[in-house]
């Protein structure tokens, strides 16, 4: 696929997976009052459902992650962003559960978002796709379980956006989870994060490629506003001392300045490359719908504004694991969480990771979160009473 972008439509008709259409015959309620159907769902599945189909762990993604995340990634041509834990021997042990990932709903990787087209007018939704929360993809993620022949989950888990989903799946659907594990994220987006997701969306709506939207159906594409809005973004994922770490102020390809404004250092450059790269696959319209979907998430608010009462009388087991380095989503929002479990006397254990590596740590080389994840699964799957192999 390479010199194709994701907003072509040859990328759409091409991806590799699986996929499954609901709401043909009853359209899905979202949250914002407008029922959607028909839907699609593509998702990617890793190792064996069991006979009894107990051993089943969905992996929900981050904002700009998609279904590929233990294989090679199909525009791209990268690893999958989560490869080094899912597959034989690994904590996600693809020899032992049946492992899967949805694009989540509004996404751009084969899931229905705004690039696809609508039912009624033939053309891409563009701003007419309805505005979806996280409630509203854990809804599709639900049907698709529901399809898959599922009862009930072995475990759900995710990271950052990931997180946020998997904590609306135990709140929602308790008896439908064994275990989960919400990792660097938090129960509502603060002020700060809306404030980074917002510049982000302005960047891509003050292209004038944008076209109020309407940027597929005049064959046009923002890719210099969603570039900058990937970057801005990728600066949160990352700490100070990572950054400084791989690049202080180094310069890049030159011996001094030149006293303009191309990339004098590393780190413009690497993060000029970040926006570049992304624009490849990911479609702006989706970045707007997606972002905005973090912003509204609150699971308090859903509770009566206590959010102990989204868990209580809660089954499942959790494990919520922050890391140092995370100021994005800092150990202060998992704890928040915890206290809020151990208030309604959940099964809840907390583990801090050291890692000064920023947000994107669950996403790196981090050996004592591969040891937690293992043995909290392994754990677990005593008490479920799963058998290796």
């Amino acid at each position: 696929m390479a010199g194709l972008t994701r907003n072509s439509p040859e990328v759409r008709a091409r991806l590799p997976g699986e996929r499954v259409v609901f709401g043909q015959s009853q359209p899905m309620p979202l949250d914002c009052g407008v029922a959607l159907g028909p839907f699609t769902v593509a998702y990617r599945t890793y190792g064996q459902l069991n006979k009894d189909k107990s051993n089943a762990i969905l992996v929900c993604h981050a904002l700009t992650g998609d279904q590929f995340m233990a294989d090679t990634h199909p525009i791209t041509g990268k690893s999958g962003w989560w490869s080094n834990m899912v597959g034989p021997g690994l904590p996600l042990d693809t020899d032992r559960y049946f492992v899967f990932c949805a694009n989540v709903l509004g996404g751009c990787m084969g899931t229905t978002g705004p690039s696809d087209p609508d039912p009624v007018t033939g053309k891409p939704y563009g701003l007419h796709f309805p505005v979806v929360t996280i409630a509203d993809m854990v809804r599709a993620q639900k049907l698709l379980i529901d399809h898959l022949g599922i009862e009930k989950l072995f475990c759900v888990t995710g990271g950052s956006m990931g997180g946020m989903q998997v904590l609306q799946w135990a709140a929602t659907y308790p008896e439908r989870v064994f275990a989960a594990v919400p990792i660097a994220c938090a129960a509502r987006h603060s002020a700060q994060n809306i404030a980074f997701h917002e510049v982000g969306r302005q960047a891509i709506m003050a292209d004038p490629e944008w076209c109020a939207g309407d940027y597929l159906t005049q064959g046009r594409n923002p890719a210099r506003g969603l570039s900058v809005a990937r970057m801005a973004a990728h600066i949160t994922y990352l700490s100070e001392a990572a950054l400084h770490r791989k690049f202080g102020r180094s310069l890049q390809d030159r011996s001094k300045l030149t006293y303009g404004f191309e990339a004098d250092f590393q780190v413009e450059s690497y993060l000029r490359h970040q926006g570049s790269t992304f624009v490849d696959r990911f479609d702006a319209n989706a970045y707007l719908y997606i972002t905005r979907a973090m912003d509204y998430f609150d699971l308090a608010a859903e509770h009566g504004g206590i959010l102990a009462n989204a868990f209580r009388g809660t089954p499942v087991r959790f494990c919520a694991v922050s890391f140092t380095g995370d100021w994005l989503f800092p150990t202060r929002e998992s704890r928040v969480i915890v206290n809020a479990l151990n208030a309604v006397a959940a099964n809840v254990s907390f583990v801090e990771i050291e890692s000064d590596a920023g947000h994107d740590a669950f996403l790196l080389d981090v050996p004592e979160f591969y040891r937690m994840l293992s043995g909290f699964l392994g754990g677990c799957a005593e008490h479920r009473g799963l058998n290796r192999g």
